[in-house]
């Protein structure tokens, strides 16, 4: 039951501040930009200027999908941010191909993230139910101690998961930073502009910060019940 009311808290949070998100992305997609730059063509002119011509804009279908891809080297922008002109876009816009400069010039914490995907991926899926398996080996003492060295296995995988989470954390900030510190020394949007998109990427890195509280919530909470049953 404490473990559905944890998720229950976090996943109420989760939800309030991808509302606050949404509502802040529509407010800001109202607000255009002076220059009549679309996304597309703020992230082109960043790439440029950061010396990257490798890497290729394209368009995605869905609302906050987009995303850089390392693998194809490809900056993937939601439809409302690829052809529009507004303080929304050129944020997100600008943060993406952040994302990209960092794949560029090798920034530590990018590396290490991609390092951790493949793991993540296998991990992440079944790392609670190693956990439950384990502490039900516990209870019903079938494998000695063996049941509870198989609840830490569970646990070190959902490891893998919240450092994954955490190691997000400051890759988002400074995508948003190099995005930011763009937008403002090439003059792409005005004083007022800045602000908008400025705050519209705070709220999107508390996505991220929320998501990485709630991974360490978790943790935490599987790793007492494996003490509590040990006892």
């Amino acid at each position: 039951m404490g473990y559905y009311i944890l998720i229950g808290v976090i996943g109420i949070i989760s939800g309030i501040v991808s509302n606050k998100l949404k509502s802040k992305f529509a407010f800001y997609s109202k607000v255009h930009l002076r220059n009549g730059m679309t996304g597309k063509e703020i992230a082109e002119k960043m790439l440029s200027d950061n010396g990257i011509r490798d890497v290729k804009v394209i368009s995605v279908k869905g609302q906050l999908t987009d995303h850089y891809n390392p693998t194809n080297k490809t900056v993937n922008l939601s439809e409302v941010v690829y052809n529009h002109a507004n303080a929304a876009a050129a944020a997100v816009a600008a943060h993406e191909v952040g994302h990209a400069v960092q794949h560029a010039t090798a920034y530590s914490y990018l590396t290490m993230r991609s390092k951790l995907v493949p793991v993540v991926q296998v991990t992440s899926s079944m790392s609670q139910w190693v956990i439950i398996g384990g502490i039900a080996l516990m209870a019903s003492n079938i494998l000695g101690a063996g049941g509870f060295y198989v609840a830490i296995a569970g646990l070190v995988m959902m490891g893998f998961a919240t450092l994954f989470s955490f190691i997000t954390l400051p890759v988002e900030y400074d995508a948003s930073n190099r995005a930011l510190a763009w937008l403002k020394a090439k003059n792409i949007v005005t004083p007022d502009e800045y602000k908008g998109s400025q705050d519209a990427l705070k709220w999107a890195a508390r996505t991220y910060l929320v998501a990485a509280i709630g991974a360490l919530a978790s943790l935490l909470y599987w790793a007492m019940q494996i003490l509590v049953n040990r006892d």
